[in-house]
């Protein structure tokens, strides 16, 4: 069976889950061909997994310094215009992939192109979203635009998504879907979306105990880990970086922080600054995750359900204007598994006082547990490699 994934390249979370299925394919057939299409930040990341990746033009929003999300810029340049033939460049580039490669199924995360694609040329389809519909950050300048822009994707990327055979839903079953407040999907395309479980390529049960991880990873047994992994697109990235750098080379001496910077093609060599260790990189991530006592992050879709499912409370610092991750922050903290800081209040203050309220709280880890109980037959990689096997004659 040759299987082509298509995830977004806005950061790495889209390839990131996408990379674990197409390994369990492999494990589970060794004649599955596999093969890539994405753009900006997931080429490299991919391409370091050891998958075969064609480049495609990428689409992108624009973000100010502070990685805030600008709307004016975004709907300006390339501009409503230009913009669709930037997307029929996109779907064009696919085309010329899917008729080299002749893949018998194309798997896309949160890319509308490669399913128009597909649909010209007659092969099936299957969708992984975690946002239905792309919601314009509401600014009062361009309210009217903006509920403009939504009712249009809605009708536009509503019909593209549902095109395929199924949508999966990479989150946990209500009334803890993470996702909730960005899948408001109207009942005529509800019949091909389903909550399938987060996507782990690492099982929290698959590793030595927090204990035994310490040990390996040369954490101190008396001190409080604080695991910051910075994800999302670099311009995101750099700014949250510079700031929480100096914020926990000031932090007392009774914690001990790591922190990932998200560069995959950058060796996993670690630089140290007090209690405060610094990697551009960790191949082996979900060690920290489960050695850790805190998680500090940006208010991304997959960081929240992985530290959920490792029973570790979360402080979110969601990227300014981005409505998905407001809106992930929002529901993490009504669940009681986070705490949310916006990016323009952080300080040494605010980030201590915040770990401080889970330190001696223990209602954030019993409703973790509870979530973990509730959900524990839940396994979404399981059910998008069915789902995969099944759409390409697999199964």
């Amino acid at each position: 069976m040759r299987v082509q994934f298509a995830p977004s390249g806005v950061g790495l979370g889209h390839a990131g889950r996408c990379i674990p299925i197409a390994r369990g394919l492999q494990e589970q057939n060794k004649n599955t061909q596999v093969f890539f299409s994405t753009y900006l930040d997931a080429v490299d990341y991919v391409r370091t997994e050891g998958f075969p990746t064609v480049e495609i033009p990428p689409m992108d929003f624009k973000v100010k310094p502070d990685g805030t999300v600008d709307f004016r810029r975004t709907a300006m340049n390339p501009g409503p215009f230009v913009a669709p033939f930037h997307f029929l460049e996109q779907v064009g580039k696919e085309i010329e992939v899917m008729e080299t490669f002749e893949p018998d199924v194309v798997v896309s995360d949160s890319r509308a192109s490669p399913l128009v694609a597909a649909k010209m040329l007659g092969i099936p389809t299957l969708c992984i979203l975690n946002q239905f519909q792309v919601i314009i950050p509401r600014r009062t300048h361009y309210l009217r635009l903006a509920k403009f822009a939504d009712a249009m994707t809605l009708a536009i990327l509503g019909k593209i998504w549902t095109s395929g055979i199924k949508v999966m839903i990479p989150d946990f079953p209500q009334p803890y879907t993470i996702s909730t407040n960005n899948l408001r999907i109207p009942q005529a395309f509800k019949k091909k979306i389903q909550l399938i479980g987060p996507i782990l390529p690492v099982h929290p049960d698959a590793l030595p105990t927090k204990e035994q991880l310490r040990d390996k990873l040369c954490l101190d047994e008396k001190k409080s880990v604080v695991f910051a992994p910075i994800s999302g697109p670099l311009k995101e990235r750099v700014y949250l970086i510079n700031i929480l750098q100096k914020i926990f080379t000031n932090f007392p001496d009774d914690y001990q922080i790591v922190m990932s910077l998200g560069y995959p093609e950058s060796q996993a060599v670690p630089v140290r600054h007090g209690n405060l260790t610094t990697y551009k990189w960790i191949l082996h991530r979900f060690e920290y995750m489960k050695a850790c006592d805190i998680v500090v992050a940006r208010a991304g879709h997959g960081t929240i359900l992985q530290a959920i499912c490792f029973g570790k409370p979360s402080i979110l610092i969601p990227t300014p204007s981005h409505t998905e991750q407001l809106n992930n922050s929002r529901k993490a903290e009504k669940l009681g598994v986070a705490l949310t800081i916006q990016q323009d209040a952080l300080s040494v203050k605010t980030v201590l006082s915040t770990i401080e309220k889970f330190m001696g709280n223990k209602s954030f880890s019993e409703r973790l547990v509870q979530i973990q109980e509730a959900t524990e037959m839940v396994d979404g990689l399981e059910a998008a490699i069915k789902a995969t096997l099944e759409a390409g004659g697999g199964g």
